[in-house]
């Protein structure tokens, strides 16, 4: 196995930092490795706030949730999809901005895949990371907090820093869930599920001492019983974006 592989595999996220900061290098090394990042025709429809800032992690922890781990970080990345940049650039050529569901698309796609490059390289330096959905329980507030233009909205946070736990590797559905050769099985996926609910069962038992007994199954089906942050959508039409 070669040694990308090998980080890629050993991915755990981390919830407790050490209160040290990242140097600068570490921190050119992480956007410029997400700058590289796939974009749809080189588009780049994105943008990246990164935030060390104590009162202002304070606040962003508050509004995703009261989630510690962002005011404990070195870094705390915040993951903008921009298409205010794509707009201006068209007006520099007197140019109207056309843009409906697909460029909403292509910018959410264009930041998940900087993330993600950012998450690798991060880890890579020997750093820890945690993706934060959370920031999009308060997306409003969060881009009158960091001062987002139209046409924008934060995607997600991201935790960096150095890690202070060593937390376990959660399973995985198995392969036949997520990998179809030439067309979707949807008998073999049912079967992953199956089994991954069997090791779910197994590894929430002894994680918490046998005081949480479920499986991965019912944890969705509790999660989507019913709308997950139902803001988002008129939050999207108040930032400018035409999802037609």
């Amino acid at each position: 196995m070669n040694p990308t592989i090998e980080l890629l595999r050993s991915h755990r996220s981390i919830r407790k930092f050490k209160p040290d900061a990242l140097t600068s290098e570490q921190i050119e090394a992480i956007i410029s490795s997400a700058q590289m990042a796939s974009s749809s025709s080189n588009v780049q429809a994105y943008s990246i706030i990164g935030v060390t800032d104590p009162g202002l992690k304070q606040e962003l922890a508050r509004l995703a949730g009261n989630q510690a781990y962002i005011e404990q970080c070195g870094l705390f990345l915040v993951f903008v999809a921009d298409l205010h940049r794509l707009k201006e650039a068209s007006a520099l050529h007197g140019q109207p901005f056309h843009h409906n569901t697909e460029s909403f698309l292509v910018a959410t796609v264009d930041a998940t895949l900087a993330a993600q490059n950012a998450a690798i390289a991060a880890e890579s330096l020997g750093l820890g990371i945690c993706y934060i959905g959370g920031i999009r329980n308060n997306p409003q507030n969060v881009c009158e907090l960091l001062q987002l233009p139209e046409l924008t909205y934060p995607v997600y946070g991201m935790c960096v820093g150095v890690p202070d736990q060593e937390p376990s590797h959660r399973p995985r559905l198995p392969r036949q869930a997520v990998y179809h050769s030439n067309r979707y099985h949807a008998d073999k996926a049912a079967q992953g599920t199956k089994e991954y609910d069997e090791t779910m069962y197994e590894y929430y038992r002894e994680r918490t001492g046998g005081k949480t007994l479920t499986t991965w199954s019912q944890g969705i089906a509790d999660k989507y019983a019913k709308p997950g942050r139902a803001h988002i959508r008129p939050f999207l039409d108040s930032r400018g974006f035409k999802l037609e």
